[in-house]
């Protein structure tokens, strides 16, 4: 779909929406041939302008049917624009209309342009696998223009296109079966990366395994597929910050539990379990498409957990890379393992002051916080608070949940250094505080556990069922308010 600021409405469109507020309903004036009539059908059906409403009526315009919209948003509200923007495409995506022309005269150019945004995201689908699609069924959309809105309007979107991006590859790599992405897959998927400039290097499970990664590779080793340490590494400040921003993510790319296997009900799901690293390798797309000026590395531990007859058992005791040594009770606790070394790897090659690892690390969590939120959990308050000022105001929000030191007995081990594990109770937060053992002093970190928003059941305001994107709109929006002068 192509997106389109202009001065006059295409001839060619078939969907006009007005954007509107309850404020300015009343009075609004349409630049159309018949405006009482379309206050009065409005009125009808009890449209005013209140935010979330709709309403859809066709009429002539220019001598041909066209569909007219109108949509209603609260006052102000950034966030809003983007549903407008979501809902727009979704009412009309697949009926048959190919172009949209938004009215934005009203709109300011920071609005116009997050109505672009919401509708470009909303718009994303992946159909390549679907061979008897019905012709009802397919997009029609091809273009989505917004008229006469700020000349500011088009500069913005040019930020926001490249954001955009960065969530498409998310929702791509999120959204692909295990037997096409997998930890060498999930590389070559990100070598477009370097084009835009991107410093892309790849660890082997050799040179992890020279390292000392005991913990990550333990979970690979009932895989045919070898493991992967994924760098990606932005600087848009010429060389002049020292200490990057560290995004870590857990890649693991199916997840069977190992040995302690899942139940099979559910576990074609499992393909999403490297949503972490997804949204790591979306938002250094995001970064690097926008020439973010800030001084960036994403780490992505990226394996696959099988249990073949090489898998790693109940009861071993793996050597992480700082050495520690981990009890793994349960295999199926797999995403903590994989974490901890790429964690310390990145602080001894890196030195960031800054780290935020993300993971759809538990099941706790989503009984905490369904799908509405995700977990934070952070040694920092400076830190948690700028990631959840982010998450407000990008439209991935978090909650945050505790840390201390009083649940670090339920991950002790009685003959190793920790369990990977702690018991029935509290478990997101047991995974985040044996996390936190592998944090260095005085690095600020925080881990989000997003378990229960990578994925979606339903639609939401930006994104169809299926993958989200969830994680690059935040992370953008926390490097663009924090780390960029």
């Amino acid at each position: 779909m192509k997106i389109n600021f202009i001065d006059a409405r295409p001839q060619a469109a078939d969907v006009l929406a007005f954007i509107v507020t309850k404020s300015s309903f009343a009075d609004f004036e349409f630049p159309l041939e018949k405006t009482e009539m379309i206050h009065a059908t409005a009125k009808l059906a009890r449209f005013e302008g209140v935010a979330g409403q709709s309403f859809l009526l066709i009429n002539e315009q220019d001598g041909k049917l066209v569909r007219i919209m109108l949509l209603g948003v609260a006052e102000g509200e950034a966030a809003d624009y983007q549903k407008i923007g979501g809902d727009i495409i979704a009412k009309v995506q697949t009926s048959g209309a190919k172009h949209i022309a938004v009215h934005g005269a009203n709109l300011t150019a920071q609005h116009a342009a997050e109505v672009a945004f919401g509708a470009t995201l909303r718009n994303w689908r992946m159909d390549k696998y679907r061979t008897k699609l019905p012709e009802t069924s397919k997009p029609t959309v091809e273009s989505f223009t917004v008229v006469a809105a700020p000349a500011e309007a088009s500069a913005r979107w040019t930020s926001y296109q490249a954001i955009a991006q960065g969530v498409a590859l998310t929702k791509e790599l999120v959204t692909e079966p295990a037997n096409i992405i997998y930890p060498e897959s999930f590389v070559d998927r990100c070598q477009h990366l370097k084009e835009l400039g991107v410093e892309i290097s790849v660890l082997d499970d050799k040179d992890m395994a020279a390292l000392g990664m005991g913990a990550l590779l333990g979970v690979a080793q009932g895989s045919r597929r070898p493991a992967r340490l994924l760098v990606m590494k932005w600087d848009g400040t010429g060389g002049t910050q020292e200490r990057p921003v560290a995004l870590v993510g857990k890649g693991v790319t199916f997840d069977t539990g190992g040995i302690s296997i899942k139940p099979a009900a559910g576990m074609e799901d499992m393909k999403w379990d490297m949503g972490g690293a997804g949204a790591v390798a979306g938002a250094m797309k995001a970064l690097a498409g926008r020439k973010a000026k800030a001084y960036v590395v994403g780490v992505c531990g990226l394996v696959e957990n099988m249990p073949d007859g090489n898998a790693q058992r109940p009861g071993d005791i793996v050597t992480s890379m700082s050495g520690q040594t981990i009890e793994v009770l349960n295999t199926d606790a797999e995403g903590r393992l994989v974490l901890c070394d790429a964690l310390h790897w990145v602080q001894e090659n890196y030195n960031p002051e800054y780290i935020v690892d993300l993971a759809t690390l538990t099941g706790a969590i989503i009984v905490s916080l369904g799908s509405e939120y995700a977990g934070l959990f952070s040694n920092s308050d400076e830190l948690a608070d700028k990631l959840t000022a982010a998450g407000k105001a990008s439209g991935d929000p978090l909650w945050r949940f505790p840390l201390s030191k009083a649940y670090d007995k339920m991950i002790d081990s009685p003959i190793a250094d920790m369990k990977n594990i702690g018991g029935k109770g509290a478990g997101s937060i047991t995974a985040a505080q044996f996390l936190g053992r592998f944090i260095k002093d005085g690095v600020k970190w925080a881990h989000l556990d997003i378990a229960g928003t990578v994925w979606a059941d339903k639609p939401g305001p930006v994104w169809d069922k299926g993958a989200t994107g969830f994680g690059v709109r935040l992370l953008d929006r926390f490097v663009a308010d924090n780390f960029e002068g």
